[in-house]
C-alpha cells in the first residue's frame, strides 16, 4: 500500500494502523502527487490511501492521471469532504471506500478487511447471487446490522483469525488472543457467526478435565459474506492486495 497524505503526523498515524492489519505492508509514504509518481514508479503498490487535498492538486486529479498512464492500483479516499459530489467522482474513478477523517484505527481496519476479501474472491460466479454477494464485501453495515454491543470492526477481525486457522479452527481462548479481546469477547462474536452459518462448532477433547468448544469457518460456498461482517482474504491473496 502507497499512504498519499499531506499531513505528515496523519500520514504516519495512518501507516501505524495499515501495519497493525495482518497481510498489509506500507511501500511508502508520500505527501504530494509529485513524490506518490515517484514512490510508484520505484514501487509500485496494489492499493492507495488517498488524501483528496493534496498541496500540488487534488487526489481525485491525480487518480485520474495515474489511471490515464496505465496504474491499475485500487483506491481508499481518506478526506474531510463531505461534498456528495465528489463522492459520486471517487465512484466513478473506481475509488473502493470513501472514509471520513478523523477516524480510529477499528474504522480502517474494517475498510482494508473488507478490501482483502474483495480482492481474494475467486472462482466463477455461478449466478447473480454470487455477484452481489462478492460485491457487498465492500459495503458497511447500517448500525442495526449486528446485535447489541458486536461491532463490525471487530467481527471482521475474528472472522479473519477463523479463517486463516483453516480447518483445525479456533477456540474462543485462541480468537481472543489473535484478536485481541477477551476469550468471553471472542466467543460472543463466534456464536454470532454460527448463528449466521458462517461457522461451526464442535468439541475438542483434552487429555483430562471436560472437552473445549472449537469453531471453524465453513466451506467457501456457505461462507460468501453477508451484509454483517466479512472476514480476510486467504493469506496469499490479502498479501497480493497489501503491497
Amino acid at each position: 500500500m502507497l499512504i498519499i497524505e499531506a499531513d505528515r503526523p496523519t500520514a504516519e498515524t495512518h501507516r501505524h494502523y495499515v501495519e497493525r492489519v495482518p497481510g498489509f505492508a506500507v511501500v511508502g509514504t508520500a505527501a504530494s502527487g509529485t513524490q506518490a509518481r515517484r514512490l510508484l514508479a520505484r514501487a509500485p503498490a496494489d492499493l492507495l490511501l488517498l488524501d483528496l487535498h493534496l498541496p500540488d492538486g487534488h487526489g481525485l486529479a491525480l487518480l485520474r492521471s495515474l489511471r490515464a498512464e496505465g496504474h491499475r492500483a485500487d483506491a481508499i479516499a481518506v478526506t474531510r469532504d463531505r461534498d456528495l459530489a465528489v463522492v459520486r467522482d471517487c465512484a466513478s474513478l473506481g475509488v473502493l471506500q470513501y472514509v471520513l477523517k478523523p477516524f480510529p484505527f477499528a474504522t480502517l481496519r474494517d475498510r482494508l478487511v473488507r478490501y482483502a476479501e474483495f480482492r481474494g474472491a475467486c472462482g466463477e460466479a455461478e449466478g447473480q447471487e454470487d455477484v452481489d454477494r462478492a460485491l457487498a464485501v465492500l459495503r458497511v453495515p447500517g448500525p442495526a446490522a449486528l446485535p447489541k454491543g458486536l461491532t463490525g470492526a471487530t467481527l471482521a477481525a475474528v472472522t479473519g483469525a477463523l479463517r486463516r486457522a483453516g480447518e483445525g479452527g479456533l477456540s474462543a481462548t485462541e480468537t481472543g488472543v489473535a484478536v485481541g479481546v477477551s476469550r468471553i469477547t471472542a466467543r460472543r462474536y463466534l456464536e454470532h457467526l454460527v448463528l449466521t452459518d458462517r461457522a461451526a462448532r464442535s468439541p475438542r477433547y483434552q487429555d483430562r478435565g471436560r472437552p473445549e468448544m472449537t469453531y471453524r469457518w465453513l466451506r467457501e460456498r456457505r461462507a460468501l459474506p453477508r451484509p454483517g461482517g466479512v472476514g480476510v482474504a486467504p493469506s496469499g491473496a490479502a498479501g497480493h492486495a497489501a503491497r
